[in-house]
Protein backbone atom coordinates (compact mmCIF):
# COMPACT_ATOMS: atom_id res chain seq x y z
CA UNK A 1 0.00 0.00 0.00
CA UNK A 2 1.31 3.42 -0.96
CA UNK A 3 2.02 5.62 2.04
CA UNK A 4 -0.55 8.22 3.32
CA UNK A 5 0.51 11.54 4.41
CA UNK A 6 -1.71 14.47 6.02
CA UNK A 7 -0.55 17.95 4.64
CA UNK A 8 -1.99 21.57 6.53
CA UNK A 9 -2.91 23.92 4.09
CA UNK A 10 0.25 25.15 3.21
CA UNK A 11 0.95 21.64 2.06
CA UNK A 12 3.75 21.20 4.65
CA UNK A 13 4.14 17.40 5.76
CA UNK A 14 2.64 16.97 9.15
CA UNK A 15 4.73 14.03 11.64
CA UNK A 16 2.67 11.23 10.25
CA UNK A 17 3.14 9.23 6.93
CA UNK A 18 0.85 6.41 7.44
CA UNK A 19 -1.85 5.14 9.05
CA UNK A 20 -1.39 4.63 12.81
CA UNK A 21 -1.75 0.71 12.36
CA UNK A 22 0.73 0.48 9.47
CA UNK A 23 3.45 1.19 11.65
CA UNK A 24 5.36 -1.74 13.53
CA UNK A 25 4.27 -2.26 17.88
CA UNK A 26 7.74 -0.84 18.32
CA UNK A 27 6.72 2.56 16.34
CA UNK A 28 3.17 2.82 18.06
CA UNK A 29 4.97 2.46 21.51
CA UNK A 30 7.12 5.60 20.44
CA UNK A 31 4.16 7.36 19.22
CA UNK A 32 2.03 6.72 22.30
CA UNK A 33 4.87 8.01 24.34
CA UNK A 34 5.83 10.69 21.94
CA UNK A 35 2.89 13.39 23.55
CA UNK A 36 3.83 13.15 27.15
CA UNK A 37 8.11 13.07 25.96
CA UNK A 38 7.18 16.22 24.13
CA UNK A 39 5.67 17.86 27.24
CA UNK A 40 8.22 17.12 29.71
CA UNK A 41 10.59 18.77 27.01
CA UNK A 42 8.23 21.63 26.68
CA UNK A 43 8.12 21.50 30.85
CA UNK A 44 11.91 21.48 31.12
CA UNK A 45 12.52 24.39 28.91
CA UNK A 46 9.83 26.32 31.01
CA UNK A 47 11.20 25.40 34.35
CA UNK A 48 15.23 26.01 33.07
CA UNK A 49 14.29 29.66 31.41
CA UNK A 50 11.71 30.73 34.56
CA UNK A 51 12.50 28.64 37.52
CA UNK A 52 16.24 27.61 37.33
CA UNK A 53 16.10 26.84 41.12
CA UNK A 54 13.71 24.13 40.40
CA UNK A 55 16.37 21.96 38.22
CA UNK A 56 18.28 21.51 41.79
CA UNK A 57 15.20 19.66 43.21
CA UNK A 58 16.01 16.09 42.86
CA UNK A 59 12.49 15.03 42.49
CA UNK A 60 12.18 17.40 39.59
CA UNK A 61 15.61 15.89 38.46
CA UNK A 62 14.58 12.09 38.57
CA UNK A 63 10.97 12.91 36.87
CA UNK A 64 12.98 14.76 34.07
CA UNK A 65 15.72 11.68 33.76
CA UNK A 66 12.63 8.98 34.10
CA UNK A 67 11.13 10.16 31.45
CA UNK A 68 14.06 10.05 29.36
CA UNK A 69 14.91 6.63 30.33
CA UNK A 70 11.27 5.39 29.55
CA UNK A 71 11.53 7.12 26.05
CA UNK A 72 14.74 4.72 25.49
CA UNK A 73 12.90 1.70 26.62
CA UNK A 74 9.96 2.69 24.16
CA UNK A 75 12.86 2.53 21.57
CA UNK A 76 15.12 -0.45 22.98
CA UNK A 77 13.01 -2.94 24.15
CA UNK A 78 11.80 -5.48 21.33
CA UNK A 79 8.33 -5.50 22.66
CA UNK A 80 7.31 -7.51 19.33
CA UNK A 81 8.91 -10.59 21.15
CA UNK A 82 6.98 -10.18 24.89
CA UNK A 83 3.57 -10.87 25.46
CA UNK A 84 1.40 -8.48 23.29
CA UNK A 85 0.06 -6.41 26.53
CA UNK A 86 3.89 -5.74 27.87
CA UNK A 87 3.77 -2.35 26.36
CA UNK A 88 1.23 -1.60 28.98
CA UNK A 89 3.83 -1.02 31.35
CA UNK A 90 5.32 2.24 29.45
CA UNK A 91 2.30 4.21 30.75
CA UNK A 92 2.20 3.05 34.39
CA UNK A 93 5.78 4.08 34.45
CA UNK A 94 4.53 7.46 33.42
CA UNK A 95 2.08 7.81 36.14
CA UNK A 96 4.84 6.81 38.27
CA UNK A 97 7.21 9.60 36.84
CA UNK A 98 4.57 12.10 36.65
CA UNK A 99 3.93 11.41 40.26
CA UNK A 100 7.90 12.97 40.67
CA UNK A 101 7.65 15.42 38.56
CA UNK A 102 4.12 16.38 40.55
CA UNK A 103 6.17 16.69 43.93
CA UNK A 104 9.45 18.23 42.50
CA UNK A 105 7.85 21.03 40.26
CA UNK A 106 4.54 22.56 41.76
CA UNK A 107 5.92 24.61 43.50
CA UNK A 108 7.00 26.59 39.81
CA UNK A 109 4.26 25.52 37.48
CA UNK A 110 0.95 24.55 38.38
CA UNK A 111 -1.07 21.61 36.63
CA UNK A 112 1.93 19.27 36.36
CA UNK A 113 -0.71 16.74 37.41
CA UNK A 114 -2.38 17.14 33.88
CA UNK A 115 0.07 15.60 32.31
CA UNK A 116 -1.68 12.46 33.69
CA UNK A 117 -3.99 12.66 30.86
CA UNK A 118 -1.77 10.93 28.24
CA UNK A 119 -0.69 7.76 30.11
CA UNK A 120 -5.12 7.48 30.60
CA UNK A 121 -5.60 7.86 27.32
CA UNK A 122 -2.97 5.26 26.17
CA UNK A 123 -3.99 2.64 28.54
CA UNK A 124 -7.98 3.61 28.03
CA UNK A 125 -7.42 3.45 24.06
CA UNK A 126 -5.32 0.22 24.19
CA UNK A 127 -9.11 -1.57 24.23
CA UNK A 128 -7.22 -4.17 26.12
CA UNK A 129 -8.30 -4.97 30.04
CA UNK A 130 -10.91 -1.74 29.93
CA UNK A 131 -12.18 -2.20 33.39
CA UNK A 132 -8.79 -1.95 34.81
CA UNK A 133 -8.11 0.03 32.36
CA UNK A 134 -10.66 2.98 33.28
CA UNK A 135 -10.53 2.43 37.32
CA UNK A 136 -6.62 3.38 36.83
CA UNK A 137 -7.97 6.45 34.97
CA UNK A 138 -9.27 7.63 38.59
CA UNK A 139 -7.25 5.54 40.97
CA UNK A 140 -3.84 6.68 38.99
CA UNK A 141 -4.06 10.50 39.24
CA UNK A 142 -5.48 10.24 42.53
CA UNK A 143 -2.50 8.35 43.79
CA UNK A 144 -0.25 10.84 42.04
CA UNK A 145 -2.23 13.69 44.90
CA UNK A 146 -2.64 11.41 47.74
CA UNK A 147 0.10 9.72 48.02
CA UNK A 148 2.41 12.45 48.74
CA UNK A 149 -0.45 13.76 51.52
CA UNK A 150 0.41 10.71 52.81
CA UNK A 151 4.16 10.43 53.52
CA UNK A 152 3.88 13.98 54.86
CA UNK A 153 1.59 13.17 56.97
CA UNK A 154 0.05 16.52 56.75
CA UNK A 155 -3.61 15.05 55.85
CA UNK A 156 -6.69 17.14 56.17
CA UNK A 157 -10.75 16.10 55.05
CA UNK A 158 -9.84 20.16 52.58
CA UNK A 159 -6.81 18.49 51.53
CA UNK A 160 -8.27 15.37 50.16
CA UNK A 161 -11.53 17.24 48.89
CA UNK A 162 -9.36 19.81 47.02
CA UNK A 163 -7.43 17.24 45.11
CA UNK A 164 -10.38 15.18 44.07
CA UNK A 165 -11.51 16.69 40.95
CA UNK A 166 -8.46 15.97 39.22
CA UNK A 167 -9.28 12.16 39.29
CA UNK A 168 -13.04 12.49 38.58
CA UNK A 169 -11.95 14.62 35.28
CA UNK A 170 -9.37 11.74 34.59
CA UNK A 171 -12.08 8.89 35.13
CA UNK A 172 -14.41 11.06 32.99
CA UNK A 173 -11.49 10.85 30.03
CA UNK A 174 -10.54 7.31 30.80
CA UNK A 175 -14.48 6.65 30.17
CA UNK A 176 -14.82 8.36 27.41
CA UNK A 177 -11.79 7.26 25.38
CA UNK A 178 -12.59 3.29 26.42
CA UNK A 179 -16.03 4.03 25.58
CA UNK A 180 -14.93 5.33 21.76
CA UNK A 181 -12.49 2.92 21.56
CA UNK A 182 -14.32 0.06 21.93
CA UNK A 183 -17.29 1.06 19.79
CA UNK A 184 -14.24 1.69 17.17
CA UNK A 185 -13.07 -1.63 18.23
CA UNK A 186 -16.64 -3.35 17.32
CA UNK A 187 -16.96 -0.78 14.01
CA UNK A 188 -13.04 -2.48 12.73
CA UNK A 189 -14.45 -6.28 13.38
CA UNK A 190 -17.78 -5.43 11.76
CA UNK A 191 -15.74 -3.48 8.82
CA UNK A 192 -13.32 -6.85 8.99
CA UNK A 193 -16.23 -9.58 8.95
CA UNK A 194 -18.07 -7.52 6.13
CA UNK A 195 -14.68 -8.16 4.20
CA UNK A 196 -14.55 -11.17 4.60
CA UNK A 197 -17.93 -11.58 3.54
CA UNK A 198 -17.05 -9.33 0.56
CA UNK A 199 -13.97 -11.34 -0.45
CA UNK A 200 -16.08 -14.51 0.40
CA UNK A 201 -18.79 -13.33 -2.11
CA UNK A 202 -16.51 -11.95 -4.65
CA UNK A 203 -14.28 -15.42 -4.27
CA UNK A 204 -17.71 -17.09 -4.84
CA UNK A 205 -18.33 -14.57 -7.72
CA UNK A 206 -15.02 -15.14 -9.58
CA UNK A 207 -15.65 -18.89 -9.41
CA UNK A 208 -19.25 -18.47 -10.95
CA UNK A 209 -17.95 -16.22 -13.55
CA UNK A 210 -14.83 -18.49 -14.30
CA UNK A 211 -17.63 -21.29 -14.29
CA UNK A 212 -19.73 -19.53 -16.68
CA UNK A 213 -16.66 -18.49 -18.87
CA UNK A 214 -16.02 -21.79 -19.19
CA UNK A 215 -19.49 -23.17 -20.03
CA UNK A 216 -19.45 -20.53 -22.56
CA UNK A 217 -16.19 -21.53 -24.45
CA UNK A 218 -17.94 -25.25 -24.19
CA UNK A 219 -21.05 -24.42 -25.72
CA UNK A 220 -19.22 -22.41 -28.53
CA UNK A 221 -17.28 -25.21 -29.06
CA UNK A 222 -20.43 -27.51 -29.10
CA UNK A 223 -22.09 -25.34 -31.64
CA UNK A 224 -18.98 -24.89 -33.78
CA UNK A 225 -18.77 -28.34 -34.15
CA UNK A 226 -21.99 -29.46 -35.13
CA UNK A 227 -23.12 -29.53 -38.91
CA UNK A 228 -25.98 -27.22 -38.25
CA UNK A 229 -27.05 -23.75 -38.45
CA UNK A 230 -27.72 -22.62 -34.46
CA UNK A 231 -29.43 -19.21 -34.33
CA UNK A 232 -30.65 -17.82 -31.01
CA UNK A 233 -32.94 -14.68 -31.35
CA UNK A 234 -34.29 -12.51 -28.64
CA UNK A 235 -38.42 -11.51 -28.34
CA UNK A 236 -37.22 -8.73 -30.85
CA UNK A 237 -35.73 -10.33 -33.00
CA UNK A 238 -31.91 -9.14 -32.62
CA UNK A 239 -29.30 -11.94 -32.61
CA UNK A 240 -28.18 -13.09 -29.24
CA UNK A 241 -26.02 -16.33 -30.58
CA UNK A 242 -24.95 -17.42 -34.04
CA UNK A 243 -22.89 -20.80 -34.51
CA UNK A 244 -19.96 -21.04 -37.52
CA UNK A 245 -22.20 -23.07 -39.82
CA UNK A 246 -24.86 -20.16 -39.76
CA UNK A 247 -22.69 -17.73 -40.42
CA UNK A 248 -21.75 -19.30 -43.75
CA UNK A 249 -25.53 -20.28 -43.71
CA UNK A 250 -26.47 -16.34 -43.30
CA UNK A 251 -23.71 -15.05 -46.27
CA UNK A 252 -24.75 -17.62 -49.12
CA UNK A 253 -28.46 -15.69 -48.29
CA UNK A 254 -26.74 -12.72 -48.67
CA UNK A 255 -27.54 -11.01 -51.84
CA UNK A 256 -23.46 -10.06 -53.40
CA UNK A 257 -24.98 -6.25 -54.29
CA UNK A 258 -25.64 -5.20 -49.81
CA UNK A 259 -23.22 -6.04 -47.08
CA UNK A 260 -25.22 -5.99 -44.01
CA UNK A 261 -29.01 -7.29 -45.53
CA UNK A 262 -31.93 -6.92 -42.96
CA UNK A 263 -34.01 -10.15 -42.83
CA UNK A 264 -36.37 -9.27 -45.88
CA UNK A 265 -33.45 -8.81 -48.30
CA UNK A 266 -32.01 -12.22 -47.86
CA UNK A 267 -32.35 -14.60 -50.30
CA UNK A 268 -34.81 -16.95 -49.04
CA UNK A 269 -36.70 -19.37 -51.58
CA UNK A 270 -39.50 -21.21 -51.12
CA UNK A 271 -40.13 -25.12 -52.90
CA UNK A 272 -40.10 -24.24 -56.64
CA UNK A 273 -36.43 -22.15 -55.75
CA UNK A 274 -37.69 -18.77 -57.66
CA UNK A 275 -39.69 -17.21 -55.76
CA UNK A 276 -38.91 -15.67 -52.67
CA UNK A 277 -40.21 -16.45 -49.43
CA UNK A 278 -42.58 -13.45 -48.00
CA UNK A 279 -41.55 -11.96 -44.84
CA UNK A 280 -43.77 -13.48 -42.19
CA UNK A 281 -43.49 -16.76 -43.97
CA UNK A 282 -39.53 -16.51 -43.46
CA UNK A 283 -37.94 -19.21 -40.78
CA UNK A 284 -36.70 -16.39 -38.42
CA UNK A 285 -39.57 -14.03 -38.63
CA UNK A 286 -41.95 -16.86 -37.48
CA UNK A 287 -40.22 -17.48 -34.64
CA UNK A 288 -39.55 -14.23 -33.54
CA UNK A 289 -43.55 -14.03 -33.58
CA UNK A 290 -43.47 -17.11 -31.34
CA UNK A 291 -44.10 -20.24 -33.79
CA UNK A 292 -43.12 -23.68 -32.81
CA UNK A 293 -42.22 -25.51 -36.23
CA UNK A 294 -40.25 -28.84 -37.16
CA UNK A 295 -38.67 -29.43 -41.02
CA UNK A 296 -39.74 -25.66 -42.96
CA UNK A 297 -37.92 -26.39 -45.76
CA UNK A 298 -36.39 -23.22 -47.66
CA UNK A 299 -33.73 -22.48 -50.29
CA UNK A 300 -30.66 -20.20 -49.20
CA UNK A 301 -28.61 -18.17 -52.00
CA UNK A 302 -29.03 -18.39 -55.75
CA UNK A 303 -27.88 -19.80 -58.74
CA UNK A 304 -25.38 -23.05 -58.23
CA UNK A 305 -24.82 -22.36 -54.54
CA UNK A 306 -28.33 -22.88 -53.68
CA UNK A 307 -28.64 -25.17 -50.92
CA UNK A 308 -31.94 -26.41 -49.60
CA UNK A 309 -32.42 -26.03 -45.66
CA UNK A 310 -34.78 -27.27 -43.50
CA UNK A 311 -35.68 -25.23 -39.98
CA UNK A 312 -36.96 -26.09 -36.87
CA UNK A 313 -37.91 -23.46 -34.16
CA UNK A 314 -38.55 -23.79 -30.43
CA UNK A 315 -39.64 -20.58 -28.16
CA UNK A 316 -37.47 -19.64 -25.30
CA UNK A 317 -39.65 -18.64 -21.91
CA UNK A 318 -38.26 -16.72 -19.10
CA UNK A 319 -38.65 -17.28 -15.40
CA UNK A 320 -41.88 -15.89 -15.62
CA UNK A 321 -43.37 -17.99 -18.81
CA UNK A 322 -43.57 -15.00 -21.08
CA UNK A 323 -41.79 -15.29 -24.41
CA UNK A 324 -38.37 -14.37 -24.21
CA UNK A 325 -36.91 -15.12 -28.04
CA UNK A 326 -36.73 -18.62 -30.23
CA UNK A 327 -33.96 -20.67 -31.06
CA UNK A 328 -33.82 -21.46 -34.89
CA UNK A 329 -31.87 -24.79 -36.18
CA UNK A 330 -31.12 -25.05 -39.68
CA UNK A 331 -30.20 -28.24 -41.54
CA UNK A 332 -28.51 -28.40 -45.11
CA UNK A 333 -30.52 -30.98 -46.66
CA UNK A 334 -29.77 -30.39 -50.43
CA UNK A 335 -28.44 -33.73 -50.84
CA UNK A 336 -31.32 -35.22 -49.51
CA UNK A 337 -33.97 -33.41 -51.28
CA UNK A 338 -31.86 -33.98 -54.68
CA UNK A 339 -31.85 -37.69 -53.19
CA UNK A 340 -35.89 -37.60 -52.91
CA UNK A 341 -36.14 -35.98 -56.29
CA UNK A 342 -34.06 -38.57 -58.26
CA UNK A 343 -36.17 -41.72 -56.24
CA UNK A 344 -39.30 -39.83 -57.68
CA UNK A 345 -37.92 -39.98 -61.22
CA UNK A 346 -36.88 -43.52 -60.49
CA UNK A 347 -40.30 -44.36 -59.60
CA UNK A 348 -41.99 -42.25 -62.09
CA UNK A 349 -39.92 -44.06 -64.96
CA UNK A 350 -40.23 -47.16 -63.92
CA UNK A 351 -43.93 -47.32 -63.41
CA UNK A 352 -43.68 -45.86 -66.98
CA UNK A 353 -42.04 -49.18 -68.23
CA UNK A 354 -44.24 -51.30 -66.60
CA UNK A 355 -47.18 -49.68 -67.31
CA UNK A 356 -46.96 -50.76 -71.62
CA UNK A 357 -46.30 -54.87 -71.04
CA UNK A 358 -48.63 -55.00 -68.48
CA UNK A 359 -51.92 -52.91 -70.74
CA UNK A 360 -50.39 -55.59 -73.39
CA UNK A 361 -51.07 -58.68 -71.37
CA UNK A 362 -54.46 -57.71 -70.07
CA UNK A 363 -55.60 -56.63 -73.39
CA UNK A 364 -54.46 -60.13 -74.81
CA UNK A 365 -55.74 -62.34 -71.65
CA UNK A 366 -59.01 -60.16 -72.37
CA UNK A 367 -59.14 -61.34 -75.94
CA UNK A 368 -58.56 -64.82 -74.81
CA UNK A 369 -61.59 -64.80 -72.49
CA UNK A 370 -63.69 -63.20 -74.75
CA UNK A 371 -63.71 -66.25 -76.83
CA UNK A 372 -65.95 -68.46 -74.83
CA UNK A 373 -66.42 -71.47 -76.91
CA UNK A 374 -63.06 -72.32 -77.42
CA UNK A 375 -62.23 -71.81 -73.59
CA UNK A 376 -62.38 -74.87 -70.99
CA UNK A 377 -63.28 -74.06 -67.10
CA UNK A 378 -59.60 -75.52 -66.55
CA UNK A 379 -58.21 -73.00 -69.15
CA UNK A 380 -60.31 -70.30 -67.98
CA UNK A 381 -59.53 -70.38 -63.88
CA UNK A 382 -55.74 -69.36 -65.05
CA UNK A 383 -56.51 -66.76 -67.23
CA UNK A 384 -58.86 -65.24 -64.89
CA UNK A 385 -56.50 -65.42 -61.69
CA UNK A 386 -53.78 -64.04 -64.62
CA UNK A 387 -56.03 -61.08 -65.61
CA UNK A 388 -56.98 -60.25 -61.45
CA UNK A 389 -53.60 -59.99 -60.71
CA UNK A 390 -52.47 -57.81 -63.91
CA UNK A 391 -55.18 -55.74 -62.98
CA UNK A 392 -54.44 -55.53 -59.28
CA UNK A 393 -50.41 -55.09 -60.27
CA UNK A 394 -51.46 -52.18 -62.82
CA UNK A 395 -53.30 -50.31 -60.20
CA UNK A 396 -49.80 -50.53 -57.86
CA UNK A 397 -48.01 -49.31 -60.57
CA UNK A 398 -50.57 -46.37 -61.19
CA UNK A 399 -50.62 -46.11 -57.25
CA UNK A 400 -46.82 -45.04 -57.73
CA UNK A 401 -47.49 -42.42 -60.55
CA UNK A 402 -50.24 -41.24 -58.02
CA UNK A 403 -48.51 -41.25 -54.51
CA UNK A 404 -45.37 -39.60 -57.04
CA UNK A 405 -47.75 -36.75 -57.72
CA UNK A 406 -49.52 -36.48 -54.84
CA UNK A 407 -52.44 -37.59 -56.34
CA UNK A 408 -54.73 -40.66 -56.32
CA UNK A 409 -58.10 -40.94 -57.61
CA UNK A 410 -60.64 -42.39 -56.12
CA UNK A 411 -65.00 -43.28 -57.77
CA UNK A 412 -67.48 -43.44 -54.91
CA UNK A 413 -70.73 -45.58 -55.20
CA UNK A 414 -73.03 -47.44 -52.63
CA UNK A 415 -71.47 -50.61 -51.88
CA UNK A 416 -71.74 -53.69 -48.95
CA UNK A 417 -68.48 -52.91 -46.96
CA UNK A 418 -69.48 -56.46 -44.85
CA UNK A 419 -69.10 -58.02 -48.07
CA UNK A 420 -65.41 -56.44 -48.96
CA UNK A 421 -64.43 -57.51 -45.71
CA UNK A 422 -65.52 -61.20 -46.01
CA UNK A 423 -64.24 -61.74 -49.28
CA UNK A 424 -60.74 -60.01 -48.26
CA UNK A 425 -60.76 -62.30 -45.14
CA UNK A 426 -61.64 -65.36 -47.15
CA UNK A 427 -58.78 -64.75 -49.66
CA UNK A 428 -56.11 -64.56 -46.67
CA UNK A 429 -57.78 -67.82 -45.52
CA UNK A 430 -55.29 -70.15 -47.21
CA UNK A 431 -52.01 -68.00 -46.33
CA UNK A 432 -52.92 -67.61 -42.94
CA UNK A 433 -53.61 -71.42 -42.40
CA UNK A 434 -50.00 -71.29 -44.00
CA UNK A 435 -48.30 -69.21 -41.22
CA UNK A 436 -50.91 -70.87 -38.32
CA UNK A 437 -53.06 -67.89 -37.82
CA UNK A 438 -56.61 -67.69 -36.74
CA UNK A 439 -58.10 -65.39 -39.37
CA UNK A 440 -61.61 -64.37 -38.99
CA UNK A 441 -64.09 -61.63 -39.59
CA UNK A 442 -66.02 -59.30 -37.55
CA UNK A 443 -68.99 -57.97 -38.90
CA UNK A 444 -72.47 -57.20 -39.81
CA UNK A 445 -74.88 -58.54 -42.22
CA UNK A 446 -74.57 -55.63 -44.04
CA UNK A 447 -73.38 -52.48 -43.68
CA UNK A 448 -73.23 -49.56 -46.77
CA UNK A 449 -71.00 -46.78 -47.21
CA UNK A 450 -70.41 -44.98 -50.89
CA UNK A 451 -67.12 -45.67 -50.79
CA UNK A 452 -64.80 -47.28 -54.53
CA UNK A 453 -64.91 -50.84 -53.38
CA UNK A 454 -61.49 -51.79 -55.43
CA UNK A 455 -59.39 -49.16 -53.43
CA UNK A 456 -61.58 -50.23 -50.18
CA UNK A 457 -60.64 -54.07 -51.05
CA UNK A 458 -56.84 -52.56 -51.68
CA UNK A 459 -56.46 -50.94 -48.30
CA UNK A 460 -58.20 -54.29 -46.84
CA UNK A 461 -56.05 -56.77 -48.02
CA UNK A 462 -52.66 -55.00 -47.40
CA UNK A 463 -53.81 -54.09 -43.78
CA UNK A 464 -54.60 -58.20 -43.54
CA UNK A 465 -51.87 -59.20 -45.73
CA UNK A 466 -49.05 -57.28 -43.10
CA UNK A 467 -51.56 -58.51 -40.31
CA UNK A 468 -50.22 -61.73 -41.45
CA UNK A 469 -46.84 -61.50 -42.79
CA UNK A 470 -45.89 -59.71 -39.30
CA UNK A 471 -46.90 -62.48 -37.18
CA UNK A 472 -44.67 -65.12 -37.90
CA UNK A 473 -44.92 -67.03 -34.68
CA UNK A 474 -48.92 -67.92 -35.41
CA UNK A 475 -51.65 -66.00 -33.35
CA UNK A 476 -54.85 -64.18 -34.31
CA UNK A 477 -55.75 -61.99 -36.80
CA UNK A 478 -59.14 -60.55 -36.03
CA UNK A 479 -61.21 -58.17 -38.82
CA UNK A 480 -63.77 -55.90 -37.40
CA UNK A 481 -66.11 -53.66 -38.91
CA UNK A 482 -69.31 -51.29 -37.24
CA UNK A 483 -70.77 -47.98 -37.90
CA UNK A 484 -70.10 -45.30 -35.94
CA UNK A 485 -70.97 -41.47 -35.75
CA UNK A 486 -71.46 -41.85 -39.35
CA UNK A 487 -68.34 -43.22 -40.41
CA UNK A 488 -67.82 -46.69 -41.59
CA UNK A 489 -65.22 -48.15 -38.98
CA UNK A 490 -62.64 -50.96 -39.99
CA UNK A 491 -60.00 -52.65 -37.72
CA UNK A 492 -57.54 -54.99 -38.23
CA UNK A 493 -56.04 -56.57 -35.30
CA UNK A 494 -52.81 -59.10 -34.71
CA UNK A 495 -51.29 -60.78 -31.87
CA UNK A 496 -47.87 -60.20 -33.65
CA UNK A 497 -44.45 -58.58 -33.43
CA UNK A 498 -45.78 -54.83 -32.55
CA UNK A 499 -43.82 -51.89 -33.33
CA UNK A 500 -41.44 -48.98 -31.23
CA UNK A 501 -42.99 -45.65 -30.86
CA UNK A 502 -40.29 -44.40 -33.32
CA UNK A 503 -41.84 -46.71 -36.09
CA UNK A 504 -44.95 -45.78 -35.43
CA UNK A 505 -43.89 -42.69 -36.30
CA UNK A 506 -42.73 -43.35 -39.05
CA UNK A 507 -44.75 -45.93 -40.68
CA UNK A 508 -47.07 -44.09 -43.07
CA UNK A 509 -43.94 -42.46 -44.59
CA UNK A 510 -42.88 -44.53 -48.45
CA UNK A 511 -40.46 -47.14 -48.53
CA UNK A 512 -40.41 -47.21 -44.68
CA UNK A 513 -39.80 -50.40 -43.29
CA UNK A 514 -38.46 -50.90 -39.45
CA UNK A 515 -35.09 -52.38 -38.87
CA UNK A 516 -37.17 -55.54 -36.86
CA UNK A 517 -38.87 -56.59 -40.23
CA UNK A 518 -35.21 -55.79 -42.02
CA UNK A 519 -33.17 -57.86 -39.83
CA UNK A 520 -36.44 -60.94 -39.94
CA UNK A 521 -35.72 -61.24 -43.68
CA UNK A 522 -39.73 -60.08 -44.33
CA UNK A 523 -40.61 -59.44 -47.79
CA UNK A 524 -41.59 -55.57 -49.05
CA UNK A 525 -41.03 -52.50 -50.08
CA UNK A 526 -42.35 -50.23 -48.02
CA UNK A 527 -45.43 -49.21 -49.96
CA UNK A 528 -48.59 -50.82 -48.96
CA UNK A 529 -49.46 -48.74 -45.83
CA UNK A 530 -48.23 -45.69 -47.82
CA UNK A 531 -50.66 -46.49 -50.36
CA UNK A 532 -53.31 -47.15 -47.96
CA UNK A 533 -53.33 -43.68 -45.59
CA UNK A 534 -53.87 -42.02 -49.43
CA UNK A 535 -56.77 -44.09 -50.35
CA UNK A 536 -58.51 -43.64 -46.83
CA UNK A 537 -57.69 -39.40 -47.35
CA UNK A 538 -58.96 -39.42 -50.89
CA UNK A 539 -62.31 -40.89 -49.27
CA UNK A 540 -62.26 -38.40 -46.79
CA UNK A 541 -61.45 -40.40 -43.37
CA UNK A 542 -58.42 -41.04 -41.37
CA UNK A 543 -56.06 -43.97 -40.71
CA UNK A 544 -54.62 -44.10 -36.85
CA UNK A 545 -52.96 -47.15 -35.35
CA UNK A 546 -52.21 -48.21 -31.78
CA UNK A 547 -49.18 -50.82 -31.36
CA UNK A 548 -46.67 -52.78 -28.61
CA UNK A 549 -43.46 -54.47 -29.37
CA UNK A 550 -44.00 -57.68 -28.59
CA UNK A 551 -47.69 -57.49 -28.09
CA UNK A 552 -49.45 -56.91 -31.58
CA UNK A 553 -50.70 -54.30 -33.61
CA UNK A 554 -54.19 -52.85 -34.40
CA UNK A 555 -54.49 -50.65 -37.36
CA UNK A 556 -58.13 -48.85 -37.49
CA UNK A 557 -59.71 -46.82 -40.59
CA UNK A 558 -62.70 -44.75 -40.78
CA UNK A 559 -64.60 -42.97 -43.99
CA UNK A 560 -67.78 -41.19 -44.15
CA UNK A 561 -70.59 -43.37 -44.91
CA UNK A 562 -72.02 -40.58 -47.39
CA UNK A 563 -69.29 -39.23 -49.22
Amino acid sequence: MSSIAWKDPSGRILLFRRPFHEYSLRGRVMLSQMPLSVTAGITAFLILAFFPETLRNPLFISFLLSQAVILILCYAVPWHRLPYPSFLLIPLLDLVSISLGREGGQDSLTGLSLMAVFPVIWLCASGLFPKAAVALSFFGPLGIIWVPLFIRGAVSGQDLARSFLLPVMMLGVGVTVSVMTLSMVRQQRDLEEQQRDLEAKDSQLRGVLTASKRQERLLNTVLDTVHLGVLAVDAQGHDILMNRKQRKHHQLATPPTIDDPNESQLLVFSADRTTLVPVDERPVRRAVLGEEFTDYLVWLGAGAEQRAISTSARPMKDQDGNFAGSVIVFSDVTELVNALASKDDFVSNVSHEFRTPLTSILGYVELLLDDDDDLTDSQRGPLEIIRRNSERLLTLVSDLLSSRNGQLLVTPEAVNVAELVRTSVTAALPRAAESGIRLHAEAPERLEAHIDAARISQVLDNLVSNAIKYSPDGGNVVVSLRSEDGHMVCSVSDTGMGMSQQDQEEVFAKFFRSAAVRNSAIPGVGLGLSISKAIVEAHGGRVSLRSEVGIGTTFTFAVPVQN
